[in-house]
């Protein structure tokens, strides 16, 4: 138990990693979805040979009907259905009292209103007629029985009880007062027609209205009577054997067995095996990114930040997929996984990007419907992304990536389909809406680097460029207060970015580091000699430990700078270490020269560290020294600077400044050769040639 408490104490690096290696385990298998999978993969297999061995049911089950089968009896439905219309019989009672009031005042203002016998055969004529109509019935038109033929049936309730009847039974408006005016045309001699005109027309109202209640609630159940199967499998029963051709029959068979098995999974007896089968996969795959990273990018693994990162990248990306399976309304497709490799490769190297993508992929393939499918798309689509997006220094990337990832997922989906299928019979536009906006959703890439920048302490190729701009604020300052400086950084710059590009690392970030390597000289730029235009050296007036301190001095001042102008800390870490834990040697010696009895402190001397840590800051180291002291070559040729580069590179990793930094002896040479033939290009030198 001591034992084990004291590993803990003296291994917090390795128990956090544990800690949370545990953890996103955990959160995966508990994102998953506890249902077990069809251990046939026969989605390709349409029109092709059976290549597993003989199937037979294990159990009873139907055979659902195809999406079109399905869509087709619901077409029928619709078809077939017919609209309920309810009667109103307040309605003829009401305008029928109307009636009479208006014919008695109608009645009244003629001329002749004491012809009594006229008066009651024209009431009785209109009363007839109103009577006529409304025995029949006036039917309001709608949608659904609009354009209708007179022989299309519909239900009319009468007192809860539905009886069919045709269009042609029932009057519109139009053809009620059609009727109204052919009556009256037979009725002339008879009655006062034109007294009784407008007084029937304003009789005429519809009795018989849609019922819309009624009429959703047969059809909704009309829907729901559609059996979701049409024939039984029993078990034990031969489903398909080796080598049978898996035509359309057999393939609806195998979907149907596939989805009954998958539901009847998911329960109590078999919750245990389902879920340990999910830790052992998810552990495997993390397993395996984990082990890459500590035999390939040990820098990555031993920080436990980035570990981190990396795992909740995952955890988000299964639980974005999680979603889309539990949603009906949309399909997995429409999810920008490839966002995953464009977030990676922001902060880390193509390698690492693919890797967890690969990986990412392969855990979210178990809740795919179709694996093979859903894999083969999102592996060349993460592929191709990386490719795109190699060098993101340029904005117009983003948009190229995201063209590409459409373009990608939608040739691999019509590829697979047309092996599937055998045509192209299956494939709808809204597939390749889903392509759309998936690559859409990736160019949101952008702002999510920026938070996880701020969140996780990162920089991203996007910031390098932002700061490597030499207009910016910092930058300017410094060509402005210390011209001499600023010209000496951009040099380091030059030779720094040449020389990590050739051996491997960030090119970018090398160069950012070098052009704010010296940014602590503004605050004294006249006591550092490329500074020193007008030939005052106001170190004439100092002590040499005086003079040491003020050169010291420039590494403490650049990192309170950088910190005041919120540069992120991979770009202070160059400031710590461009000069290592070396000596001012000129002040050094010079103190040795002049009090040779004395001893002397070389603490007050030596720079505080720490050395170079990275690839990057060393070679920056590099750069900075030879680009300084080229300057005080007296002659220059292919031998001075042969000489210089060799003196200066040699003595630094007799310093031990290179300890910590993951470079070798190959990597220096193939630097110092670099260096001397980009300042043989900047002080024109030319090689001279035997004779």
């Amino acid at each position: 138990m001591k034992k084990i408490i004291s590993f803990i104490r003296h291994s917090h690096p390795e128990v956090y990693k544990g800690v949370l290696f545990f953890i996103a385990i955990t959160a995966i298998v508990y994102i998953l979805p506890k249902q077990g999978k069809f251990k046939y993969e026969f989605q390709n297999l349409k029109g092709k040979p059976w290549y597993h061995e003989n199937l037979v049911a294990p159990f009873d089950f139907a055979i659902k009907k195809t999406n079109k089968e399905l869509a087709n009896e619901k077409a029928e439905v619709i078809k077939n259905t017919k609209p309920y219309f309810k009667v109103d019989k307040t309605i003829p009672i009401s305008k029928k009292y109307d009636f009479e009031i208006d014919f008695e005042n109608k009645w009244k203002a003629k001329a002749d209103d004491k012809n009594k016998t006229l008066k009651e055969r024209t009431f009785a004529l209109g009363n007839k007629i109103i009577d006529s109509i409304y025995s029949k019935g006036i039917i309001e038109p709608t949608e659904n029985i609009e354009n209708r033929p007179g022989d299309y049936s519909i239900y009319i309730l009468y007192n809860n009880v539905a009886e069919e009847h045709d269009l042609k039974d029932f009057y519109t408006i139009t053809s009620a007062y059609e009727y109204v005016k052919q009556q009256l045309n037979n009725n002339k001699k008879n009655a006062d027609t034109k007294l009784l005109l407008p007084l029937l027309e304003n009789s005429i109202a519809h009795t018989i209205f849609y019922d819309k209640i009624t009429s959703d609630k047969v059809f909704k159940q009309a829907i729901d009577d559609i059996a979701p199967s049409r024939d039984i499998i029993l078990k034990d029963q031969s489903i398909v054997s080796k080598g049978d051709i898996i035509d359309a029959k057999k393939f609806q068979i195998l979907e149907s067995l596939k989805s009954e098995y998958e539901e009847q999974s998911g329960g109590t007896g078999n919750y245990f095996f389902i879920l340990l089968g999910q830790i052992i996969i998810v552990t495997q795959c993390l397993s395996v990114l984990m082990v890459f990273l500590s035999f390939f990018r040990k820098e990555i693994f031993l920080d436990n930040a980035k570990i981190t990162f990396i795992l909740l990248l995952i955890i988000l990306s299964v639980l974005m997929a999680r979603l889309a399976v539990n949603s009906q309304s949309f399909s997995i497709y429409l999810l920008p996984f490839c966002m995953l490799t464009i977030i990676i490769r922001a902060f880390y190297d193509t390698r690492v990007a693919l890797f967890v993508h690969i990986m990412t992929i392969l855990i979210i393939s178990f809740m795919a419907s179709n694996r093979f499918e859903f894999v083969f798309i999102q592996l060349l689509g993460g592929i191709v992304t990386i490719f795109s997006i190699v060098n993101t220094r340029n904005r117009s990337q983003i948009f190229i990536s995201a063209a590409l990832i459409f373009l990608t997922y939608s040739f691999a989906f019509i590829g697979i389909n047309l092996v599937q299928e055998g045509g192209g019979d299956v494939i709808t536009w809204h597939d390749f809406a889903w392509f759309g906006v998936s690559a859409m959703l990736t160019l949101f890439s952008y702002p999510l680097i920026f938070i996880f920048e701020k969140i996780f302490g990162f920089i991203s190729d996007v910031s390098l460029l932002e700061l490597s701009d030499t207009n910016g604020k910092l930058l300017r300052e410094l060509a402005s207060r210390a011209p001499g400086t600023f010209q000496h950084s951009l040099q380091v710059a030059n030779l720094a970015e040449e020389a990590i590009y050739t051996i491997g690392g960030n090119a970018l970030l090398v160069r950012t580091g070098a052009l704010y390597h010296d940014i602590g000289k503004m605050e004294s730029p006249m006591y550092f000699i490329e500074n020193q235009a007008s030939g005052i050296n106001p170190h004439e007036d100092l002590n040499f430990e005086e003079s040491a301190v003020i050169i010291i001095g420039h590494v403490i001042k650049g990192i309170e700078i950088a910190k005041k102008y919120n540069l992120p800390e991979q770009i202070i870490d160059f400031i710590r270490t461009h000069h290592g834990t070396g000596m001012t040697a000129y002040f050094y010696r010079s103190f040795q020269k002049a009090f040779p009895e004395e001893k002397i402190n070389e603490e007050k001397f030596r720079y505080p560290g720490p050395i170079p840590f990275s690839k990057e800051t060393a070679v920056l180291m590099m750069a900075d020294s030879v680009e300084a002291a080229s300057r005080s070559l007296q002659q220059y040729d292919a031998d001075s600077i042969d000489n210089l580069v060799e003196l200066i590179i040699t003595k630094q990793i007799e310093q031990n400044q290179f300890l910590n930094s993951d470079i070798t002896f190959k990597d220096i040479n193939t630097i110092k050769k670099i260096f001397k033939k980009k300042l043989m290009n900047v002080y024109h030198v030319r090689v001279e040639y035997p004779r």
